[in-house]
């Protein structure tokens, strides 16, 4: 049985992971909001996961946080081009150029049964393989109006079965989906 691939991100209200220059303010504001101690169900669901998959931009962009969220998570930074690694970092993280299919294929033969991608690049290049099994999106209230979207065009459409939906006091409304293939 092949691996269950999960995306799992935050948007703003209108589908945004990030303003157009890749900068993410909106997004650390709206945390400001969550209560100390919670953290919308992230670990719960990082605990079910054998590796993440993000993209190089994600990976950059995760390295400028006071925090690494991962732990001993195994994470694979999808890349064309070298990745810079911090030593920190050098038993947990790998940079692959593998594509979406040849990945999920290899991490399959390594016995991963649960994989988390990230990363709206990423996301994208998944969904359009076929690849991606559920995706949580927990909404921010916030509108910015214009940026980087997370769903960019597709070729055909993508069905999505509601499995459930989540509601935080501090606006945070968290959906989770099951991909109809």
């Amino acid at each position: 049985m092949p691996p269950k691939i999960s995306a799992y991100i935050a948007t703003s209200l209108d589908g945004f992971i990030a303003r157009s220059n890749g900068d993410i303010d909106w997004l650390e504001k709206e945390n400001a909001r969550i209560p100390r101690g919670e953290d919308c169900g992230f670990h719960q669901f990082l605990d079910t996961v054998d590796a993440l998959i993000m993209g190089r931009k994600t990976f950059e962009k995760i390295l400028s946080f006071d925090a690494w969220a991962y732990g001993s998570t195994p994470v694979i930074v999808l890349s064309s081009t070298p990745v810079v690694i911090p030593d920190r970092l050098a038993d947990t993280v790998t940079h692959s150029s593998e594509s979406p299919d040849q990945l999920i294929r290899r991490l399959d033969q390594e016995g991963k049964k649960h994989i988390y991608v990230d990363g709206g690049l990423t996301i994208q290049s998944f969904l359009a393989q076929g690849q991606v099994d559920e995706i949580t999106i927990t909404t921010l209230p916030v509108l910015l109006g214009d940026g980087i979207p997370l769903f960019g065009p597709l070729t055909t459409d993508v069905r999505l079965g509601h499995l459930n939906t989540r509601t935080f006091d501090f606006g945070f409304v968290q959906t989770h989906y099951a991909v109809i293939k």
